[in-house]
């Protein structure tokens, strides 16, 4: 009987201090959850327009084979299209008027290039705000001759070329541009009616230029 007692007042005092046990435990410190983390994959997609300045030489083959470089300046209109996370498909139209002033040719030259236009394809690959591109297509010169010269010279003819864009902003990009001009061949008389000689009409430029990109959609975000 004397042990039950015991027991029992053990009991009633253990559970008139476990409340008071209780209250005083630290409570629990609240965790926030993880926030998302978004991870930015720039769109390429959309119209875009802009313009570029820049240098043209004349190829080697050229009547004359001076390749003295001369100032070009235009613009570019087009769209892209990006089919997967990093690949970008597009077409643009591109034309530039060249300084016709200084025509890389002898005091004689036969003609002169005095504009050259482009339609072409391109594609490119992006990772972050870049791309590095390729594009290929049409081409066409507006050439004249000139001191009196006649004669037949190529005015269309293919381009090729690549360069490196770059998204400053979603609606804002830069470009370097290489894009070589193939024309075909040319054949010249004199003014006084003699044949004078014939060459190729080809061309190299290098261009910066700067488009203000339509895009459709805004940039498309990747969250984990």
């Amino acid at each position: 009987m004397k042990n039950f007692l015991l027991g029992t007042v053990a009991l009633i005092a253990l559970g008139a201090t476990a409340p008071a046990m209780a209250a005083d435990m630290a409570a629990r410190p609240y965790t926030k959850a993880p926030a998302y983390v978004a991870a930015p994959i720039y769109n390429w997609t959309g119209f875009y327009i802009g313009g570029h300045v820049g240098g043209a030489f004349a190829g080697n083959n050229n009547f004359g084979g001076n390749n003295d470089g001369r100032f070009m300046g235009g613009g570019q209109i087009g769209y892209d299209m990006q089919f997967s996370p990093n690949w970008v498909l597009g077409i643009e139209a591109n034309y530039s008027f060249l300084d016709s002033n200084n025509n890389g040719f002898a005091n004689s030259n036969p003609f002169t290039n005095r504009g050259l236009g482009s339609v072409t394809g391109r594609l490119g690959y992006t990772w972050g705000p870049a791309m590095l591109y390729a594009k290929g297509g049409y081409a066409w010169a507006d050439t004249a001759f000139t001191n009196g010269f006649t004669g037949s010279m190529g005015r269309n003819g293919y381009t090729v070329g690549g360069g490196l864009e770059y998204l400053f902003t979603q609606n804002w990009s830069g470009k370097i541009e290489y894009q070589y001009y193939d024309l075909g061949n040319g054949a010249f008389t004199s003014p006084t009616g003699v044949a004078f000689g014939n060459g190729r009409n080809e061309e190299h430029t290098i261009k910066a230029g700067l488009n203000y990109r339509f895009n459709l959609g805004g940039p498309v975000v990747a969250r984990y």
